[in-house]
């Protein structure tokens, strides 16, 4: 059987420090942080099982896939 995954993203925009996370339920996060924020948004994601799928960057913006097995 094929393995199956869901994602969310994670999207930052560092110079006013707005960081966005929508999850596959609908629900969606925002917050205000700086590099030492965000690092812990995405460790606090990784112990939940979830993944970088991938990242694009641009200017003052970082966007990243997120992706776990269901």
């Amino acid at each position: 059987m094929d393995q199956q995954f869901e994602y969310a993203s994670v999207e930052w925009l560092w110079d006013s420090g707005n960081i966005r996370i929508n999850l596959p339920n609908g629900e969606e996060h925002q917050s205000t942080g700086t590099y030492a924020e965000i690092v812990a948004t995405l460790n606090e994601m990784g112990q939940n099982g979830w993944d970088i799928g991938s990242c694009a960057a641009q200017s003052n913006w970082i966007y990243w896939t997120m992706k776990r097995a269901r």
